[in-house]
């Protein structure tokens, strides 16, 4: 029986898997950036860029173990695993899952990377359901959509100024709806040589295409929570920014890869302001059509 027990539990494990692929369709990726890899490297302090070219995932380290955030698609586990250990870490080590928010680019890989590093998983709870269905109850597809990634448990809410804390570091949970109505933004401290820096996740509210903002029948407060984010986010004052696509916040123009370690790189108070005011223009301009539609 002893050599025998293994092979049943590996076993377990595959149709486990496969059961689990068999109830989600992830969508067809149409941005090759989404696919593409990229080299990891340290940002600042203890916190780390391990995503691909364009779907961002950040390692937060710790004397406790380590925060993921952000997971990218189903197939990007072993991208994010090589990532992390090519910084000298280890996978295992992962003791913490959080999401900027609900969409399948950004947490398909969360299933996977919990049963790899049993570590726990916190998500704001208006996304929760939108996590544990594996999609299927996201707003802009009132009668539902079916499964795009694998569903995942929650093992905590959070809520609009929660304190999140491993080791030492300590983050503050910002509720940013509008993109989803869980959007989450994460601020934390790190120390770096002399001085101290405030690092800001910024879940940047960019309204999806296609999403109608006077005709949202599953998310009828979405006007009034993109207006309520855009104000709120106007008021943090973070010294390094980043957010969910490399795109929104100038990774590639701010860091070519193999480039000198500099924690200075990514200081970039006025572009963060720039980037949220861009966005509120952008929604405003949407509502001020869709307005204009609804006279005609």
């Amino acid at each position: 029986m002893r050599m025998i027990r293994p092979t049943i539990a590996a076993l377990a494990v595959f149709v486990v898997g496969l059961t689990a692929q068999a109830r989600f369709q992830q969508p067809p990726i149409t941005d090759p950036n989404w696919t593409k890899p990229f080299d990891p490297f340290r940002i600042v302090g203890n916190f780390y860029y391990v995503g691909g070219y364009d779907l961002a995932c950040f390692l937060i380290t710790t004397t406790d173990g380590n925060i993921l955030v952000n997971t990218g698609l189903a197939a990007s586990v072993s991208m994010i695993r090589a990532n992390i250990e090519s910084l000298g870490f280890r996978f295992a080590d992962t003791k913490m899952l959080l999401a900027t928010h609900a969409h399948f680019d950004h947490v398909a890989a969360m299933a996977e990377v919990k049963r790899l590093t049993g570590a726990r998983l916190l998500m704001n709870e208006a996304d929760v359901q939108t996590l544990e269905d594996g999609g299927d109850t996201d707003y802009r597809y009132p009668d539902g959509r079916g499964a795009v990634f694998e569903p995942v448990k929650v093992d905590q809410r959070l809520r609009d100024g929660d304190k999140i804390r491993l080791g030492s570091t300590e983050l503050t949970v910002y509720h940013h709806p509008g993109h989803t109505k869980g959007s989450t933004s994460f601020a934390f401290t790190t120390p770096d040589g002399a001085r101290s820096y405030r690092v800001l996740i910024a879940n940047m509210d960019s309204v999806n295409q296609g999403v109608k903002l006077l005709d949202s029948p599953a998310y009828p407060t979405i006007i009034q929570d993109y207006a309520s984010t855009f104000a709120r986010q106007q008021e943090l004052t973070p010294d390094v920014w980043v957010s969910s696509h490399a795109g929104m916040f100038g990774l590639h123009e701010k860091y070519k890869t193999g480039g000198p370690y500099d924690p200075d790189r990514f200081v970039d108070p006025k572009g963060y302001l720039a980037t949220v005011k861009m966005f509120e223009q952008r929604y405003l301009d949407q509502l001020t059509r869709e307005r204009r539609e609804a006279l005609k």
